[in-house]
């Protein structure tokens, strides 16, 4: 099945904004066990062990089972792979909040939890995504990851504070069994609509169907062999490497350099998520460049301009932080938005389960990178280095794309700059 205006029926939205809001309600449901795990553990242990330990837990599943995930929604039934992560999800959740319920809950009962909600979302992730091009009319692609992007600045807004009162009113099972719920509502849409199989390309109908070894590696050969891809690809991890270390950073920069404290620091992150939502709600409106990857290109300059304003930023400049911060936000849904409209609407149906499960494996992987190397850095010289480096590589990135042909090009006529889907073979020891 194409993604081609017309294979579309016209209540298209009904279907898609159904499953859409159901997934928003579960989202902000996992926003809130997060942070009461989170709150859970630092009233418990007050060690930053534990917390960096739960976030390795709640990190590396993603990063391991990526591409493993990625070839089996491509493979499976995308729908039923949706209800069974949101299920799992649910049913470790719903296990822990009996753990809490009879006191008996432990630190590593909180890590296997995080791990099974993190398995669950490595195979949800891939799922949601590779399905939005076959729910979604190409032309509204950017639009709707517009939206998605509102939702996520909203939850970040929203989920904290409610989190908070909610640990004040109620013990922490209880706050848990909201997330039970709020999954049995993203659920349910799944169980009235159905989500668009893409169809498996056969060059020869008497070929074998591929094995599981054989579509595993056709999604690197795939990415691989297309430059504009393969480049696009790089471009969001390094963007990753780059930004995550700086929210890492934010603290010790607000506290030990601009001299605030937690309410400042609190506002900083507010300032972010305002301007997220505003980013979010004018990509929606306005859909971006007709070249998705303009948006994206001048979207990483700006938001590097806003970086380096921040690296240059007096002592008593704490303004300009909170100026950049809301610049930033409004800055990220027009980079990351396009790109991921830029993935659904130019890689092929059947792959893109591996494609972009691939590329979330790979960024995501960077992240504990660039906290190792951002760490020292800062150590040995100041708390502005790393912000330095961030945003003048990501200008470097943003400013340099423009005169890449690969990069700039692929949008156009991207069906005949596609590679083949690597066709099947019957040795598997030939398989890389």
């Amino acid at each position: 099945m194409n993604n081609s205006e017309t294979s579309l029926p016209q209540n298209w939205a009904v279907r898609f904004f159904s499953i859409f809001t159901g997934q928003a309600f579960s989202l902000f449901g996992s926003s809130l066990v997060q942070f009461a795990l989170i709150w859970h553990l630092t009233q418990a242990t007050g060690s930053a062990t534990v917390l960096a330990m739960a976030s390795l837990f709640g990190m590396l599943p993603q990063i391991l089972l990526g591409p493993i995930a990625g070839t089996i929604v491509d493979r499976g039934n995308r729908r039923l792979i949706m209800i069974f992560s949101d299920a799992m999800i649910a049913a470790a959740t719903l296990l822990l909040a009996y753990l809490f319920w009879s006191n008996q809950v432990e630190i590593w009962h909180i890590y296997a939890a995080l791990a099974v909600r993190s398995t669950g979302g490595a195979f949800h992730y891939p799922s949601m995504a590779a399905s939005t091009s076959l729910m979604v009319p190409k032309r509204h692609l950017a639009r709707v990851a517009g939206a998605n992007q509102t939702l996520h600045g909203l939850v970040s807004i929203v989920a904290p504070p409610v989190g908070a009162l909610l640990i004040a009113v109620m013990p922490t099972q209880n706050v848990l069994m909201i997330d039970v719920f709020t999954a049995m509502l993203g659920i349910t849409p799944l169980l009235f609509f159905s989500i668009p199989q893409p169809e498996r390309k056969e060059e020869h109908p008497s070929a074998p169907k591929a094995s599981f070894l054989q579509d595993l590696g056709a999604g690197f050969k795939y990415m691989a062999s297309w430059p504009g891809l393969l480049m696009l690809g790089l471009m969001a991890t390094m963007l990753n490497f780059l930004i995550a270390p700086t929210s890492a950073l934010t603290p010790l920069l607000v506290t030990k350099y601009f001299g605030k404290g937690a309410l400042e620091l609190g506002s900083v992150d507010s300032f972010f998520g305002v301007g997220m939502i505003a980013g979010g709600i004018t990509l929606g409106a306005w859909g971006g460049f007709k070249k998705k990857i303009v948006t994206s290109l001048t979207g990483i300059a700006l938001f590097s301009f806003a970086i380096l304003a921040i690296a240059a930023a007096p002592t008593n400049g704490f303004w300009v932080m909170l100026v950049s911060m809301f610049l930033i936000g409004f800055m990220m849904p027009m980079v990351n938005g396009p790109i991921h409209a830029l993935f659904q609407s130019v890689v092929e149906p059947g792959m893109q389960g591996r494609v972009l499960s691939l590329i979330s494996s790979v960024a995501q992987a960077m992240m504990p990178l660039g906290f190792l190397i951002a760490g020292p850095i800062t150590d040995a010289t100041s708390y502005q280095t790393w912000f330095w480096v961030a945003g003048s590589l990501n200008l470097l990135i943003g400013l340099g794309g423009f005169f890449v042909p690969a990069l700039m090009n692929i949008e156009d006529n991207h069906k005949s700059n596609q590679p083949a889907i690597p066709e099947p073979v019957q040795d598997a020891a030939q398989i890389v």
